[in-house]
């Protein structure tokens, strides 16, 4: 009698989980479907004043942002290549955009907890204000 050979299987990935995220108000909402890199934290000076601090942003394919809402989402061009998204009913700080990068920068307190997420580094270090320090053990970067 022939001895059957078992198929060789092949590891399944595991579903992409979906982030959600929204402004305050609820005026513009999003879903992320794909894979979102760990959080940077920013201390340039657009950011501070911003955020009124250094932002946190974790980031995604432009491609895998969802928008179910987002009547109240507004740009402002921080500079040539970049934009920050904001809602324009609560004011919250939603979004950092490089024409030059295939991701969108997500500001991480948009999103619904638990998010998985963990910081990774610290970028600008060279423009960050003298009233916090940075002790995580994180990487820091004087620049982008």
């Amino acid at each position: 009698m022939a001895k059957k050979v078992a198929k060789k299987t092949t590891a399944r990935k595991k579903p992409t989980r979906e982030l959600h995220g929204e402004c305050g108000c609820g005026s513009v909402t999003f879903t992320v479907k794909a894979p979102v890199k760990d959080v940077v934290w920013c201390h340039c000076s657009k950011c501070q004043r911003f955020h009124g601090g250094p932002g946190a942003y974790a980031s995604a394919p432009r491609g895998a942002i969802v928008f179910e809402r987002r009547d109240g989402l507004a740009w402002w061009d921080a500079s040539p290549t970049a934009q920050r998204g904001f809602c324009r009913q609560c004011g919250a700080s939603l979004f950092f955009s490089d024409s030059n990068e295939p991701t969108l920068s997500i500001c991480a307190g948009a999103f619904a907890p638990p998010t998985g997420l963990k910081s990774r580094a610290h970028i600008f270090m060279g423009s960050k204000p003298d009233w916090y320090q940075v002790k995580d053990g994180l990487p820091q970067h004087a620049a982008y």
